[in-house]
């Protein structure tokens, strides 16, 4: 252990409060670490101890990341068997490049696991609480229980100062709601509440982490502010942009974000079905206005509706939200309507292309989750579609590279494949829900082969028309006009 490390673990039972705004001596102490006092923030030199309270999907990649960075980093989570599997290795998600990483960091002595919140917080500079927060099916607002009852667990363990960070995707006002459960039962000097939402893709949060477009961080104290620049600062010096705001800002962006990004999701697959209409090509359309850097090319993708963890939750969040404040967001209202009745739109497609009906056929479905590179099935397109082709009449045979193990638990009636070619084989008709790039690379000739009738109705644009046709098939797409109705 280097000597540093060993003078910060002996000086954590005597930790000294760091100075309040408007002291500034030339420095102070805490641990056996020294704080640098600038003109407008305090320094902090060596790593931080960091805990991140709930080990699920945020929780994971954002704490494998920052002890990645060279922080000490323990993760919290009241499931005893999640915590047994990591501390042996075994990650419960699939996340490229996460299972290597946390292995490298755990070796490294920098990454830990426990399920004991008060031995983690001994020390720790920071708390992110990073639990989940999935909608009220019967209302659209997110549940806070699990961030409200982490707030009162933490309130009751910490000791010196500690910034709280919340992590978790939460309704504007949340911050202000967990610092009014810490003051009841802590001086105020002794804690800050800041909130650090998440912007990871599924797939690319790796990446996503730890070279972010923008970290976003919502402080209203200068101690926390120091403490949130000395976690960032491995960032800061790869030229990320971090964005210091108010609390609720930084709350108001995470959601203002997203649903932007639902909204060009929403938008495309509207242009989609009018350029069926109009003898226009979709892709042609999405390339033309993305090249417009006010517009960006991302999310013009045109697809069978969004899924996933946030863009669902999220937009009913905000339109509940902007309900109870009085100042409704009829776009976003439009919106979730929009994208629930797409999936359904896309099960009538299939039985249009399959003739009108698909009552008695086996309709092989290749990719269940909501996107490639994840074995996420929250609110995925196929949890719509896939029982509407059953419920018409449809046998279906299913095929997902990681996410049949969810899929199982999710889709009754449903026959698993354990590869493409083995889906395909006999099926009246393919229908591509999920683009991965292993259905991108599946030799035609043999697709063809394997199907007892040539119809592949792509949802996801993924192969070229004019190969499609070459070859026989009687290919159906979204929006690439009247050609992509198959012939």
């Amino acid at each position: 252990m280097r000597r540093e490390d060993s003078d910060r673990l002996a000086g954590r039972a005597k930790r000294v409060n760091p100075p309040l705004a408007g002291e500034r001596p030339a420095s102070w102490q805490s641990g056996g670490i020294v704080y640098d006092c600038g003109a407008l923030s305090w320094r902090k030199v060596l790593t931080m101890r960091i805990v991140m309270v709930g080990a699920g999907y945020v929780g994971l990649v954002s704490g494998t990341c920052l002890a990645d960075f060279g922080h000490e980093v323990v993760c919290v989570d009241k499931e005893e068997e999640k915590i047994a599997k990591l501390r042996l290795g075994a990650v419960p998600i699939y996340e490229p490049g996460l299972g290597e990483l946390l292995l490298a960091n755990q070796a490294s002595g920098r990454l830990s696991f426990s399920t004991s919140l008060k031995d983690a917080v001994e020390g720790a500079d920071a708390v992110f609480i990073a639990v989940g927060t999935p909608s009220l099916a019967e209302v659209g607002s997110a549940d806070m229980r699990y961030v409200y009852d982490a707030a009162r667990a933490i309130a009751e363990v910490i000791e010196g100062f500690t910034v709280v960070v919340i992590k978790s995707t939460v309704p504007v006002g949340s911050g202000d709601e967990v610092e009014k459960i810490l003051a009841a039962r802590l001086p105020k000097d002794r804690f800050a509440v800041v909130s650090n939402p998440e912007f990871l893709r599924e797939g690319a949060a790796i990446e996503d982490f730890k070279h972010p477009d923008r970290v976003i961080v919502g402080v209203e104290d200068d101690r926390g502010r120091s403490v949130m620049h000395a976690i960032y600062r491995p960032i800061e010096r790869n030229a990320g942009p971090i964005l210091y705001t108010t609390r609720r800002s930084a709350e108001m962006i995470k959601y203002a974000a997203n649903v932007f990004l639902a909204m060009k999701v929403t938008f495309i697959n509207e242009i989609a079905d009018l350029c069926e209409q109009v003898d226009a090509d979709v892709l042609d359309v999405s390339r033309g206005i993305g090249l417009d850097d006010r517009i960006g090319a991302k999310f013009l993708n045109p697809g069978p509706g969004f899924g996933g963890s946030c863009f669902p939750k999220d937009t009913l969040a905000l339109t509940k939200l902007a309900i109870e404040a009085k100042a409704p967001i009829r776009l976003v209202e439009t919106l979730v309507d929009v994208n629930e009745k797409r999936k359904i739109a896309m099960a009538r497609k299939i039985e249009r292309a399959c003739g009108g009906s698909v009552a008695g056929k086996r309709i092989a479905v290749l990719g269940l989750t909501y996107k490639p590179k994840t074995d996420d099935m929250r609110d995925a397109p196929s949890l719509v579609i896939v029982p509407e082709l059953q419920a018409a009449g449809a046998h279906i045979v299913a095929y997902d590279p990681e996410g049949v193990k969810a899929a199982r638990a999710l889709l009754s009636g449903v026959e698993f494949a354990d590869n493409a070619y083995a889906c395909l084989a006999g099926a009246d008709a393919a229908v591509v829900i999920t683009e991965w790039d292993e259905f991108r690379a599946l030799d035609l000739q043999k697709v063809k082969a394997a199907l007892g009738k040539p119809v592949v109705i792509d949802l996801r644009n993924i192969y070229p028309i004019k190969t499609m046709r070459a070859l026989g098939f009687r290919y159906v797409c979204v929006g690439r006009g009247l050609a992509g109705e198959g012939g």
